[in-house]
C-alpha cells in the first residue's frame, strides 16, 4: 500500500511539474482568477474562461503524455540494444582469443561477431550478413535453423574442400543472460578434426600395407613347406634350395617387423625432442665401418669427408646411427652402378650442420621424389624386393629427423645420381 501511495504521489508531482512549465495553462488560470475577482457583469464570460482553461489543461496533459510515450518507446529500444550489446560484449572477449573458429549469430541467423580464427578459416563476414553467405552446406544450415527454432544445442560434421580439404565438428548452442531470457544469441563453433581423420586414414593404409607385405613372405613359406612335405620330401637338393629361400623370406619378415616396431616407438616419442649432445665425426665413422662388408659384397667404395675436430648436434645417438645407416645402405644398394658413395659432413660457421650422402647411380624420376618418405612407397617394387628392402627405411628416417627438428632434403637427377642431405 505504501509503495502504491508513493508511486501515485510521484506521478502527481511529475504531472504538476509539467503543468507549471506550460505557460498557456498558467495564463488562462491567471485570467480566470482576475475576472472572477472583478465580478464582471457578463454572466457567460467566467464559464467561457473556465471552458478554455479545461481545454488548455487537457492539451498540456496530452502533450505531456505523448512526449512521455515517445521517451518510453525510445528507452525500450535503447534498452534492447544495450542488452544485445552487453550480451555480445560479455562473450566476445572470451571468444576472441580462442584458436578455433567461432561465430555469434542472432535469432535470424545473421552474424553479429566472428573471432580471428573464423576470419582466417572462412574469410571476413560483414556484421549483419547471413551465415549462409559463406557456409552453404544444407546439413549445417538445417542444424542452425533447428537450434534457433527449438533452443536445443546441435552438432554436425562439416567438410570444406577449398583451398584444402578440412573436416570440422560444428556445434551450435544458445546463449542468454538469466535475467534477459528473450535476448537470445547463438554460438556457432568449429572444431578442426582434419588431422585426426588424416591419421585414421594413414593408420588404415598402414595396416593394409603391412598386412600385404607380411602376407607375401608367409604365403611363400607355406608353399615351400608344403612342397618339402610332399614332392620334395626325398629330394636333398630341392630341400636345400627351398630352405635357403625360406630363410630369406623369414629374414625379410623379421626386418619388416623390426621396422614396424621402430616406427611405433618413434610415433610414441614424436613430440619429445632429444637433449643429448652427439659428435657426428665418430658416429659417421662407425656407420661407414659397419657397412663395409655390404659395400665389399656390392663392390662399392664408401668415402667419408669430415672436418677436423668435433661437430656436435643435439640428438639421440642410436637414432642418428639408424638414420645414416639407412641412407648409406640405400645409396650402396640403389646407386651401386656408380661404384662409389660419398658422405660429406659440413659445419661452416653461421650455417646449419649438414650431412650429405651422395651416390652416382641412375637417379630417381622427379615425380617419385616427393613420395619417397611415405610408408611402403617404392619407385620399383621388384627392384626393392630384390634388394631386400621393406619400404619403411626412409619413413623411419623422416620420423627420426622430425623428432630431432631436422630436415631431409632430396635432390636427384637421372643418369647423374642422388643426394640425400640431413640439415640440423
Amino acid at each position: 500500500m505504501e509503495m502504491a501511495v508513493t508511486e501515485s504521489s510521484g506521478a502527481f508531482a511529475r504531472y504538476w511539474q509539467g503543468l507549471r512549465r506550460n505557460w498557456l495553462s498558467i495564463l488562462v488560470v491567471t485570467l480566470l482568477a482576475i475576472v472572477t475577482l472583478m465580478e464582471l457583469r457578463t454572466p457567460y464570460l467566467p464559464l467561457m474562461l473556465w471552458f478554455l482553461a479545461v481545454i488548455a489543461i487537457l492539451a498540456a496533459s496530452s502533450t505531456k503524455v505523448s512526449k512521455a510515450a515517445k521517451r518510453s518507446a525510445v528507452a525500450e529500444v535503447n534498452e534492447d540494444q544495450i542488452v544485445s550489446e552487453s550480451l555480445i560484449a560479455g562473450v566476445r572477449s572470451g571468444l576472441a582469443v580462442l584458436d578455433t573458429p567461432v561465430f555469434i549469430l542472432d535469432r535470424n541467423g545473421s552474424v553479429l561477431f566472428e573471432n580471428a580464427a573464423a576470419e582466417r578459416a572462412f574469410g571476413v563476414l560483414p556484421v549483419g550478413s547471413h551465415i549462409s553467405g559463406r557456409l552453404r552446406s544444407p546439413g549445417l544450415l538445417d542444424v542452425i535453423r533447428e537450434t534457433i527454432a527449438t533452443g536445443q544445442p546441435n552438432q554436425v560434421e562439416h567438410s570444406e574442400r577449398l583451398p584444402s580439404e578440412r573436416v570440422f565438428i560444428v556445434r551450435i548452442a544458445p546463449a542468454a543472460m538469466q535475467e534477459q531470457k528473450d535476448a537470445m544469441l547463438y554460438i556457432l563453433s568449429f572444431r578442426d578434426i582434419s588431422e585426426l581423420r588424416r591419421i585414421d586414414r594413414m593408420r588404415s593404409d598402414f595396416v593394409a600395407n603391412a598386412s600385404h607385405e607380411l602376407r607375401t613372405p608367409l604365403a611363400s613359406l607355406r608353399g615351400f613347406i608344403e612342397t618339402m612335405q610332399g614332392p620334395a620330401r626325398d629330394d636333398p637338393k630341392a630341400r636345400e634350395r627351398f630352405l635357403g629361400i625360406m630363410l630369406d623370406q623369414a629374414t625379410r619378415m623379421s626386418r619388416l617387423v623390426d621396422d614396424l616396431m621402430s616406427l611405433s616407438r618413434l610415433e610414441l616419442r614424436a613430440n619429445i625432442a632429444p637433449d643429448q649432445r652427439v659428435d657426428l665425426v665418430p658416429l659417421l665413422g662407425h656407420v661407414r665401418d659397419s657397412l663395409l662388408p655390404l659395400a665389399d659384397d656390392l663392390d662399392i667404395e664408401i668415402n667419408l669427408h669430415v672436418p677436423e675436430g668435433q661437430v656436435e648436434v643435439t640428438g639421440d645417438r642410436d637414432e642418428l646411427v639408424q638414420v645414416f645407416q639407412n641412407l648409406v645402405e640405400n645409396a650402396c644398394k640403389y646407386g651401386q652402378e656408380g661404384k662409389v658413395v660419398e658422405v660429406f659432413l659440413r659445419s661452416d660457421a653461421g650455417s646449419p650442420v649438414e650431412v650429405s650422402v651422395v651416390d652416382k647411380g641412375p637417379g630417381i624420376p622427379a615425380e617419385h621424389v616427393p613420395r619417397l618418405t611415405e610408408r611402403f612407397y617404392r619407385v620399383s617394387v621388384a627392384d626393392s624386393r630384390s634388394k631386400k628392402g621393406t619400404g619403411l627405411g626412409l619413413a623411419i628416417v623422416k620420423h627420426i629427423l622430425t623428432r630431432h627438428r631436422a630436415r631431409l632434403i632430396i635432390r636427384s637427377e637421372l643418369e647423374v645420381g642422388t643426394d640425400f642431405t640431413v640439415r640440423f
